[in-house]
């Protein structure tokens, strides 16, 4: 056989040989189970916690039996920032679901004002009485459901706000180095590090649903850190050469660090209109990482409101209203102490 005829030979054999090593993998027929081939992974489902989790559920003691009721509005993406192929934008839009999430674990009852579309739908079936309020249809059709006045409970206060900040190179550092033998031949070996800094920042905002008067004020920010390793080596062994590299990149989730701010303020916020003891919480917050958990930010008004309460929700907006402190959320700009700074936020 000429090499011509050898060179049309290999190639297909190398396919062939190619496809049957992957037989064992994908199969053209589905399997008894519906699919094709076994996806790789199996990573277990977790619950998605962030340093602030386990702190929010400590305020359950403190807020399950109060009468309050939340509502969250819009927390919208304000940074406007896209990714460079058009593929989408680069923080999560689901900031609201974020807050909502962090409202249940610290107990706050909540009213549902951010996607009402199907009460709305319901609502208007029952209108025009085409919604039944039998609940056992093997009886046969029952009475239509009635509309009933006051059915609906409302909201006390309501969240709102966003994501105001993307600042992708607060800073970075980088070293590399390249070095070896003088010789054509010689070994040589590169290596590299670097790091680098971005943060998020979110403005939240708590308002009295009936007066519209905003009565708290947050603005958190916090900073991602990312960094990437490389080396490599190449070299001529005799007739032969090779050429090996590796390396290592890792990069803070930028979403989790939304969650994390997210969770934060409402940690926050929540501390103060429950009237939450500064201390109450304080074992269940990481100390050593976290500069903001002895925030005297967080310290109640004068009388906390015993667990046992009477549910008189106006009575208790009242009491909050004429704390004088929550009438200036902007109070850190003019505050005398050089150590605190920014909106609610304390920085050592």
């Amino acid at each position: 056989m000429t090499s011509r005829g050898r060179k049309f030979l290999v190639r297909p054999l190398v396919l062939l040989i190619a496809a049957g090593s992957l037989a064992g993998c994908i199969s053209p027929e589905a399997g008894p189970d519906g699919r094709y081939t076994a996806p790789i992974g199996g990573s277990p489902v977790i619950s998605n916690e962030t340093p602030y989790s386990q702190a929010l559920r400590c305020m359950n003691g403190y807020t399950a039996t109060r009468p309050l009721r939340v509502a969250v509005g819009q927390i919208a993406d304000y940074t406007g920032k896209n990714e460079s192929d058009n593929s989408g934008r680069k923080l999560t839009q689901g900031a609201a679901l974020m807050a909502m999430s962090a409202l249940s674990k610290a107990g706050v009852k909540l009213v549902e004002r951010f996607d009402t579309s199907v009460a709305e739908m319901e609502l208007k079936y029952a209108n025009n009485k085409l919604i039944g309020g039998n609940d056992k249809p093997q009886e046969g059709p029952g009475d239509y459901r009635r509309i009933m006045a006051g059915s609906i409970p409302g909201s006390d206060y309501y969240l709102v706000g966003g994501i105001t900040e993307l600042n992708f190179n607060v800073r970075s550092e980088g070293a590399n180095g390249d070095g070896g033998q003088t010789t054509t031949n010689g070994l040589k070996g590169s290596a590299s590090a670097s790091l680098y800094v971005m943060n998020v920042g979110l403005d939240l905002r708590l308002v009295d649903t009936n007066t519209l008067q905003v009565v708290d004020v947050i603005s958190y920010q916090k900073q991602i850190i990312g960094h990437q390793i490389q080396a490599g080596v190449f070299d001529f062994l005799g007739q032969t050469f090779f050429d090996a590299s590796a390396g290592e990149s890792a990069l803070e989730p930028i979403q989790l660090a939304v969650r994390s701010v997210v969770e934060r303020a409402v940690l926050e916020i929540t501390s103060r209109l429950y009237r939450i003891p500064a201390d109450a919480c304080a074992a269940n917050l990481d100390t050593e990482n976290d500069p903001l958990a002895d925030s005297t930010d967080r310290r109640p008004a004068p009388g906390p409101i015993p667990i046992n309460a009477p549910h008189n929700t106006t009575a208790l907006k009242e009491e909050i209203h004429n704390d004088p402190s929550r009438q200036d959320p902007y109070r850190w700009y003019g505050n005398s102490d050089p150590d605190n700074a920014g909106l609610r936020g304390r920085v050592d």
